[in-house]
């Protein structure tokens, strides 16, 4: 070989030799964030989801005031278990009675009135005008006669003119006075007619009156409306209350429903019919069973979370579980055996994703490495785990959140590894 050629290229493996020794002592400078890895192990999973809910009866009873009036009495407490029509409460309907009896005399007198308009109108305006129009006829009638009478005497000269004009004038008096009671008597029949409306009117807006009130008055007994427990008063006697007021709330108590707040990432999981376990901080030694029943359909803003809400269906044979409260709900589903599991903490949640940080160990040998973000699918999930289907191997190394926020491409030093 050619010595020149054979120095030159000495010279540039030296340079390219120097060139990786700066580059290698430059990288070495660059800070680079500690972090923990764990590499993902096969384990068996139990899918279980724990959240929050509330204790609701399944199909409450709730009285509400239906007047403006005072709690007159108490009859029950609260917690306690009442039967169907048992009274629980009195308010008081005393100026609605009052209301009620008054307006039961009117009625009594709309229908003597109503009952006399049917029948022609009072007795004895009617009488009187019927008199009086049968007496104007038969004095009519009287000298009309004695006026026939008359004419044929003065055609014989055995009357004189001036007795037949004054029958005459009479009998002209006569037919007015009988046109004038006939029409007394027509206005009499019609307002007799108008009156019966009237009347019927009257009596059809009493009754209705009467019924609005004996509501009132019936609103003033509180019954309970099934068998159940009573577990919501918060009235007490002397209250004032206004219409639509809280009074009391009661339900059969033997069967609850739990309203479960799921996070947005877990409800992909919950399927109908899953067994769940429901604890309460107040009795801790204690648990409930029940079953999941209505799956979310959306998602809905709870403090600064994201939930679905969940019904589930619990027995509460002892009526332990109050409605209202707070409790603890444990949902477990499916179990996957010998799977790959990366923990919870690894696993980024980002638009409907969700991703891990791989660790890809740096080739030149300075302890450093680089993350690479990548999307993985999962399967079931328990307290600590996810299962991964795809976008991880055995193997690989994942990256632990910590006190530096992750990203993509970011230099980081591993100086804490675990087994998942």
């Amino acid at each position: 070989m050619d010595r020149r050629l054979r120095n030159r290229i000495v010279i540039f493996l030296a340079l390219a030799a120097v060139f990786a020794y700066f580059l290698v002592w430059e990288i070495g400078r660059k800070p680079a964030a500690k972090i923990a890895a764990v590499t993902p192990t096969r384990e068996n999973l139990v899918s279980s989801i724990s959240s929050n809910g509330k204790v609701e009866p399944i199909s409450p009873y709730v009285m509400r005031a239906r007047l403006d009036t005072f709690v007159k009495k108490i009859y029950v407490t609260e917690g306690q278990k009442v039967k169907k029509g048992q009274l629980l409460m009195e308010l008081n309907v005393k100026e609605a009675a009052a209301q009620l009896a008054e307006t039961r005399a009117k009625l009594l007198s709309a229908q003597d009135d109503l009952k006399a308009a049917r029948a022609g109108g009072k007795v004895d305006e009617a009488a009187k005008i019927t008199t009086d129009l049968a007496k104007a006829e038969a004095e009519r009638d009287r000298l009309q006669h004695d006026h026939d009478v008359l004419v044929k005497m003065a055609a014989a000269q055995a009357a004189t003119k001036e007795d037949l004009a004054a029958n005459r004038q009479k009998l002209v008096n006569a037919n007015a006075e009988v046109t004038r009671l006939l029409a007394v008597k027509q206005e009499f029949d019609r307002q007799v007619g108008l009156d019966a409306e009237k009347g019927e009117l009257q009596v059809q807006q009493i009754l209705s009156d009467m019924a609005a009130l004996e509501d009132k008055v019936g609103d003033g007994r509180i019954v309970a409306p099934a068998d159940g427990t009573l577990y919501s008063m918060p009235v007490k006697a002397n209250d004032y209350v206004k219409v639509g007021d809280l009074l009391a709330e009661m339900a059969d108590l033997h069967k609850v429903r739990v309203r479960a707040f799921i996070d947005e990432p877990d409800l992909g999981a919950v399927e109908v019919g899953e067994p769940v376990v429901i604890t309460w901080d107040a009795l801790p030694n204690k648990s409930w069973a029940g079953t999941t029943e209505v799956i979310p359909k959306q998602v809905v803003p709870h403090g600064t979370r994201s939930v679905g809400e969940l019904l589930c269906a619990v027995n509460n044979d002892k009526l332990e579980l109050l409605p209202n409260i707070n409790v603890n709900v444990r949902i477990n589903s499916k179990e996957h055996r010998n799977v790959l599991a990366v923990p919870r903490g690894a696993v980024a949640y980002e638009g409907g994703h969700r991703y891990v940080y791989v660790v890809e160990q740096d080739q030149l040998g300075v302890g450093k490495a680089t993350l690479e973000k990548r999307e993985i699918q999962v399967g079931i999930a328990d307290a600590t785990s996810y299962e991964v289907l795809s976008g991880l191997k055995e193997g690989e190394m994942v990256a632990l959140p910590g006190d530096t926020d992750l990203h993509d491409g970011m230099t980081v030093q591993v100086v804490n590894t675990n087994a998942a």
